[in-house]
C-alpha cells in the first residue's frame, strides 16, 4: 500500500527487528545517517584488510556519493526492510564481494571481502558508532535492560553476515576488549590516512546543493567532520592521521546535540533529507519513519528467514565459496605444463 510520500510503501513484515525493538530506537535517531555513518566509514578504513579491499574498487574516493547511497541502503535493509528483503539483500552482498580477494600490501597477506575476521570487524563498528553517537549526541545512555538488548540484537543481524553470531560481544565491557584486541592491527598508512580525510571532508555524503545554500551546507559539513573527530579517541586520531583540540571537541558536542535534537522534532525534515542525501535508503527507511505499519505486524528469526527463501546463511555460502577456490586452485595445479 502506498502512502502520500511518493516511493513511500508499507513493508511486507517488519523484518528480523520491529518498532519495540532498540535497534529501531538508535538507528532512526538522525544521528545514524550522518555522524554514525560518518564514524562507521572513517574508522573502518584502518583495517589493512578492510581497506584494500575497498582500494579495489576505488568507490570512496571516484564513486563516494554512490557508495554512501548504496551502504546506506544496506544497512536500512538489514534493520528496517522485511525479511525477504533481508535475505536478498545479504545474498547479493556475498555475491558481490566475492569477487574481491587479492593480496593485502602492509601485511603482505591476502585480503578476502568475505572473510569473516574482517566483516565482524565492519559490524561491531558500525553498531558500536551507530550508539556511540546516539548516546554522546542524542537522548543519552541506553538502560542497561535496552543496552543488552542492543548488543543481543546486533548479534541477531549477524545472521546476514559470514561469521558466526556467538562471536559478537554481548556487553560494552566485551565490546571494548573486543576494540582493544583490534588496535594492534590497525594501520594509519598514507592510503588509510588519505580514505579517511575524503570521509571526513564530506565527499562521502555530499549532494547537488543550490549555490544559495552553498555556505550553510559547507557549516554542516565541518560541523559533522568535528563531530566525527570528536568521538575518536586520541590514539585513534594519530592513526588515523587527523588532529582536534579539547576546545574544539567540546564546542561541537554543544552544538551537534542541539542541532541533533531539533532535526528529531520533525520527521517530515528526516524524510526530506534522507530524499537527498540517500534516494535508495529512503523508501526503506521512510515507512519506519513516518510510522507507517508493516502489512503484517510481525517479526522474523532470521535462521527462519532464510529457511523461507531456501537459500543457505551467508557464512555457509561463504564457506562454499572457500571450497570452491580450493578445488579451482587444485585443478589449475595439476594441469600439466606448457610444451
Amino acid at each position: 500500500m502506498e502512502h502520500r510520500n511518493p516511493g513511500v510503501v508499507a513493508h511486507q513484515d517488519y523484518g528480523l527487528f520491529g518498532p519495540d525493538s532498540v535497534t529501531w530506537k538508535v538507528f532512526t535517531y538522525p544521528t545514524a545517517t550522518t555522524v554514525a555513518f560518518q564514524r562507521t566509514a572513517a574508522v573502518e578504513m584502518l583495517e589493512p584488510h578492510v581497506l584494500a579491499a575497498v582500494s579495489a574498487t576505488q568507490s570512496v574516493m571516484r564513486r563516494a556519493r554512490r557508495r554512501y547511497d548504496r551502504t546506506l541502503q544496506y544497512t536500512a535493509t538489514v534493520a528496517f526492510a522485511d525479511s525477504a528483503a533481508v535475505v536478498k539483500a545479504a545474498d547479493t552482498l556475498v555475491r558481490i564481494h566475492r569477487k574481491f580477494v587479492g593480496p593485502e600490501p602492509i601485511g603482505g597477506g591476502q585480503y578476502d571481502a568475505n572473510d569473516p575476521r574482517f566483516q565482524l570487524w565492519i559490524h561491531l563498528t558500525q553498531w558500536h558508532s551507530l550508539l556511540y553517537t546516539y548516546e554522546k549526541f542524542g537522548p543519552g545512555k541506553l538502560s542497561p535492560a535496552e543496552e543488552l538488548q542492543y548488543w543481543a540484537e546486533c548479534r541477531r543481524a549477524a545472521v546476514c553476515q559470514t561469521f558466526d553470531p556467538d562471536d559478537v560481544p554481548g556487553n560494552r565491557a566485551e565490546v571494548r576488549a573486543y576494540f582493544e584486541s583490534m588496535r594492534p592491527r590497525l594501520a594509519g598508512s598514507e592510503e588509510a590516512q588519505a580514505t579517511v580525510a575524503a570521509i571526513l571532508n564530506g565527499s562521502i555524503v555530499s549532494v547537488a546543493i543550490p549555490a544559495v545554500v552553498r555556505p550553510v551546507a559547507r557549516a554542516v559539513t565541518w560541523l559533522m567532520k568535528a563531530a566525527t573527530i570528536s568521538t575518536m579517541p586520541r590514539w585513534l586520531r594519530r592513526v588515523a592521521g587527523v588532529r582536534q583540540g579539547p576546545l574544539t571537541d567540546s564546542v561541537v558536542t554543544v552544538l551537534a546535540r542541539a542541532g541533533f535534537r531539533l532535526a528529531s522534532r520533525s520527521t517530515r525534515f528526516q524524510v526530506a533529507v534522507l530524499a537527498q542525501t540517500s534516494p535508495s535508503a529512503y523508501p526503506i527507511m521512510a515507512p519506519v519513519l513516518l510510522g507507517i505499519p508493516a502489512q503484517s505486524p510481525v517479526t522474523v528469526d532470521p535462521i527462519e528467514a532464510w529457511k523461507r527463501a531456501g537459500r543457505p546463511l551467508p557464512r555457509d555460502q561463504y564457506k562454499e565459496q572457500l571450497r570452491s577456490r580450493k578445488e579451482e586452485a587444485g585443478r589449475a595445479g595439476a594441469r600439466p605444463l606448457a610444451g
